[in-house]
């Protein structure tokens, strides 16, 4: 594929409803200090195609890998079960809880936007995403997603323009978020750096999912040559800086203007700050625009679960089943046992939301969707990056830091962020990709020395 389809389709999948209804959220909780996300979104992009992109493709056309499987295998000379059975069943774990967090997301967007009934609209979005995606397959997802793309850049970029001109006349909006609370206005929040240091590496450590993740890899894959990334790293840096910047904007032009307005400014905090971009399309735009917002959320959460269901439905059918168990199968047979897998997921995660919702009534959607990404991030992210950039990392290395990152995101998250005192405190401000980013890259430098080790000596 082109550069333009690839590096578009790359942002959609990677940004998730997280971009459109989480990150402004942020901007409304955080104000400034949410372009920390942003500076580490900007970074992991750029890194990714500016120096893992072109190695990756350049392997992959050499080993002739369609899927990460697929490329660990070839790259570790593995004719073993193991290194295949353990990243298809990582990645497929991850993919499900991440794509329930978008499944989610979808009976808020029309419960917010349209006053639905959550349920009516989570089973909509559900039926929608599964017919085309087990209909079209990965052509079809990487060009939905482009279009997709296209969708939440001008959604994002217009609505904060739009709101900027229609309220600066009456409110001086950098006033009236100091008076609100002055941290709103400072990158650097209320200056207490020993205490907001923790949340600020947080913050800016989640691109390091940019490094890695399949569901963005594979779209190095399917590029047509190494020239066209160097044309299409500039068009998903520039669209990486605009909208993530775009999207904290619009939840602080919501915090000022609601503030302002007669409504508690309570009602901008919490859980309730994800519906920031909802509320200022309501107050400002006309029905039919309304309509283009919908969409836009609509196409930032189906352009990740469509790319996450398919590499995850390719591991299982290519990698489990038919490197495993069925290698003289058909692409026929193939093709019907990964539509299976699709929908056999797509179930499976619909029953995680549901159940969330019924659990956790006070989830909110950023959270929610970087639980998953989290854990698809600790997960392969070390270990593509050790493949491409280290001689020595080995197969045992490799399943070490799949299967400790993918413990990690866990033992993070539910054990030590409970922890009291400053180190319960650190980890809960931290965030869970971070520490287990460390732990799979440390583990995976270990066990590949023990296997060169053995290998020397045997």
């Amino acid at each position: 594929m082109g550069f333009w389809v690839v590096a578009f389709s790359a942002r959609a999948s990677g940004e998730s409803a997280w971009l459109l209804l989480g990150l402004t959220g942020m901007g409304a909780m955080f104000g400034m200090q949410a372009m920390w996300v942003v500076f580490g979104e900007v970074l992991g992009v750029a890194v990714a195609w500016l120096f893992m992109a072109k190695p990756f493709k350049r392997l992959t056309d050499q080993y002739d890998s369609l899927t990460i499987p697929d490329f660990l295998s070839s790259h570790f000379k593995s004719n073993g079960k193991l290194l295949r059975v353990v990243s298809a069943l990582t990645l497929t774990i991850f993919v499900t809880i991440f794509v329930s967090a978008q499944l989610d997301a979808t009976g808020k967007a029309f419960e917010d936007f349209l006053n639905w009934q959550y349920y009516h609209g989570l089973l909509l979005g559900f039926c929608i995403v599964l017919v085309y995606i087990t209909f079209g397959g990965f052509i079809a997802v990487a060009w939905s997603d482009f279009f997709q793309g296209l969708i939440m850049f001008f959604g994002l970029v217009a609505l904060p323009v739009i709101v900027y001109f229609l309220i600066s006349k009456d409110i001086d909006i950098t006033a009236k978020l100091r008076n609100i609370d002055p941290a709103l206005v400072s990158f650097q929040g209320d200056g207490n750096w020993s205490k907001n240091v923790w949340t600020y590496l947080g913050f800016s450590m989640i691109g390091l999912g940019f490094l890695g993740s399949p569901q963005i890899f594979v779209r190095f894959m399917s590029i047509k040559s190494e020239d066209e990334i160097n044309k299409g790293r500039w068009v998903a840096i520039v669209y990486t800086i605009i909208t993530d910047a775009a999207a904290v904007f619009i939840g602080i032009l919501g915090r000022a203007y609601f503030s302002d307005n007669g409504l508690d400014p309570e009602a901008i905090m919490g859980v309730k700050a994800e519906n920031v971009l909802p509320m200022l399309v309501d107050e400002f735009m006309p029905i039919i625009l309304i309509g283009f917002y919908i969409a836009a959320v609509l196409s930032a959460i189906m352009s990740t679960i469509d790319s996450l269901l398919i590499v995850a439905s390719s591991a299982i059918a290519r990698d489990f089943y038919q490197k495993i168990y069925r290698p003289d199968l058909s692409e026929e047979k193939m093709g019907s046992i990964s539509r299976l897998s699709t929908i056999g997921m797509a179930l499976l995660a619909l029953a995680i939301a549901l159940t969330v919702s019924f659990i956790v009534p006070e989830r909110n959607v950023f959270w929610f969707s970087i639980f998953g990404w989290s854990g698809i991030a600790a997960t392969f992210c070390p270990m593509i990056i050790l493949s491409l950039f280290w001689s020595g990392y080995r197969s045992w290395g490799a399943i070490a830091s799949m299967i400790t990152g993918f413990i990690s995101v866990g033992l993070v998250k539910f054990w030590w962020a409970k922890i009291d005192g400053e180190i319960g405190f650190a980890f809960a401000e931290m965030g869970e990709l971070l520490p287990s980013f460390l732990i799979s890259m440390t583990f995976g430098v270990i066990l590949s020395k023990m296997q060169e080790l053995q290998i020397k000596g045997g």
